[in-house]
């Protein structure tokens, strides 16, 4: 059965409403064409990827899924270790970082891709934070370890990285390598709201896609931010499922946000 569609993006003088799209691309090493034509059916505003291309010309790699989804590269990718921030032409990005983690010696490197992004900015805006310079959304792109101990400890870098961001609304997404039951998931779960557990709207677990049955990708978001809806887009009109299956070796994860304009000060 069709999966009714999530609210589009818009801008109004109270609210925006934000797409956001969190998606493990394996490095692009899949089916591209297959990959490319999911993001666009989703229509996100932002696109946190994990493993996107971090060796061999990864920046071209960069480039093409961005011309090909209409979105722009923001942040990311071999300079984040594997997280990279895609967003449209309706975000106005104000700051953009990357950063690598400490690494604990024979596991790999893990890294943030950061971006805070403005929504519904203008000339024609007035008041005060939030309003004339638009909504501002900080954004954290994040791939877990797979070891236990350093996943855990990386969840809280996680938290405060976003806490540092100093922003009305704050988003983390991405691969946690960790169910919500997991010690990780519910360290981040503690602090922000889990999409998914929150608003569920299509399906829930994001690995593998031959056989979802784990739940180890998530959107999480801040305090004020409003989530309509956050899953797995299984369904939604444009989204085959033979395309799910051959883009990579995740499930996306779709959520939108509501983001209410900050009251002048």
């Amino acid at each position: 059965m069709p999966l009714a569609d999530l609210p589009g993006s818009t801008t109004g003088p109270d609210a925006a409403v934000v797409r956001v799209l969190s998606y493990n691309v394996r490095s692009m090493r899949d089916d591209r064409e297959a990959l490319a034509r999911v993001i666009r059916a989703c229509a996100p505003d932002v696109v946190c990827v994990q493993e996107a291309p971090r060796f061999f010309r990864w920046r071209k790699a960069a480039a093409w899924l961005a011309r090909e989804t209409g979105l722009v590269y923001t942040t990311g990718g071999a300079t984040a270790a594997g997280p990279m921030i895609l967003t449209s032409l309706r975000a106005q990005v104000e700051h953009a970082e990357d950063t690598l983690l400490p690494r604990a010696p024979g596991l790999h490197q893990r890294g943030f891709a950061t971006a805070v992004l403005r929504f519904g900015g203008g000339h024609r805006d007035t008041g005060g934070p939030g309003n004339g310079n638009g909504i501002r959304l900080g954004v954290v792109s994040c791939h877990l370890s797979l070891a236990e101990a350093e996943r855990y400890e990386q969840a809280g870098m996680l938290l405060d990285h976003l806490t540092a961001l100093d922003v009305p609304y704050a988003i983390a997404a991405g691969d946690i390598n960790d169910r919500p039951e997991g010690r990780a998931f519910r360290r981040i779960a503690g602090k922000l709201r889990d999409g998914w557990a929150t608003e569920p709207w299509g399906s829930e677990a994001t690995w593998t896609p031959g056989n979802p049955h784990q739940r180890i990708d998530a959107v999480f978001v801040s305090e004020g931010v409003e989530i309509i809806g956050c899953g797995v887009p299984a369904g939604l009109p444009g989204v085959a499922d033979a395309d799910l299956a051959a883009a990579t070796d995740h499930l996306p994860v779709l959520a939108a946000l509501r983001l209410p304009r900050v009251s002048p000060v």
